[in-house]
């Protein structure tokens, strides 16, 4: 392995940056060290941004939230501000492979890795957050689903840092789900994943829906198609019938060691399927 930087600030690190523009910048290494182990190709310089404390922690900014790039799955769990105006995201954080794994991991590495089974990722979409980057010479905002463009592609350019996650609290929602199929019950990469969120009336109608999915296609997949499905009605047979229909003829997965594309075509629909299950303890 070469040289490790633990840098403390910012202007750090885009000093170590400037002076080691091939550096791997990573927090906890869930990622960077399974998918290079030293010896095989992760032998440059590494920048770990674990003792950045811009870069941690979740923030009250009243209209929105900011969630620094470096903090861990462990802490959205526990977080009472991210349980109270984002559960989704906390639910889907839960889900994230062991407790080692959730100590160690970042909403951040878990954006830039742009995995599609990534499980923060749909919570993220269906709550449109923003993704802040900073670099020496300039700070931007960006839709976390523009920012994310392939598995494994961002629009990460030489020199930047993901620093921050935003997201506003004005959703409206009143009802989230998030479900995961994978070859095991828990510490599971996931074969589908299924994100919902949705505003529902006193009537027990829904009155606005979300949905999101990943390991289904390139990147997170929404279909505003589906989402309709749900607009002005209940919940219902019918209404998650014809949901999954359309998820099945609209996903475009791929055949991997854990499942085929067939097989993932068909557990995208059943998830939407056992909706009515997670919606009948609020009723």
């Amino acid at each position: 392995m070469g040289k490790v930087y633990l840098p403390d600030s910012l202007p750090e690190v885009f000093d170590i940056l400037s002076r080691e523009p091939g550096a791997v910048l990573y927090a906890g290494g869930t990622d960077v060290f399974v998918k290079s182990p030293p010896g095989k190709g992760n032998d440059g310089p590494l920048v770990c941004l674990e003792k950045v404390g811009e870069l941690t922690g979740a923030s009250d900014l009243g209209g929105e939230v900011r969630i620094g790039a470096c903090t861990t799955h462990r802490e959205i769990v526990a977080s009472r501000l991210i349980g109270e105006h984002f559960p989704l995201l906390a639910r889907a954080a839960r889900h994230i492979g062991a407790p080692a794994v959730r100590n160690m991991g970042t909403i951040g590495g878990n954006i830039c890795t742009a995995s599609p089974a990534g499980d923060t990722l749909p919570p993220l979409y269906i709550y449109d957050a923003e993704v802040e980057l900073q670099s020496a010479k300039r700070a931007r905002r960006l839709p976390l689903s523009s920012f994310i463009q392939g598995p494994g592609q961002t629009l990460l350019e030489g020199g930047d840092v993901l620093s921050a996650v935003y997201i506003k609290k004005d959703h409206g929602y009143t009802f989230c789900h998030f479900e995961k199929a994978g070859q095991r019950r828990a510490m599971a990469i996931s074969i589908a994943s299924f994100a919902f969120a949705a505003r529902i009336g006193d009537d027990g109608r829904v009155e606005r829906a979300r949905c999101a999915f990943g390991s289904v296609a390139p990147t997170v997949l929404t279909m505003e198609a589906v989402d309709t499905c749900f607009a002005g009605r209940h919940v219902e047979d019918d209404v998650l019938a014809c949901a999954a229909a359309l998820v099945r003829a609209g996903v475009s997965p791929i055949s991997d060691v854990r499942a085929s594309k067939e097989y993932r075509r068909a557990v995208a629909g059943n998830l939407v399927m056992r909706l009515e299950c997670a919606l009948r303890g609020t009723r």
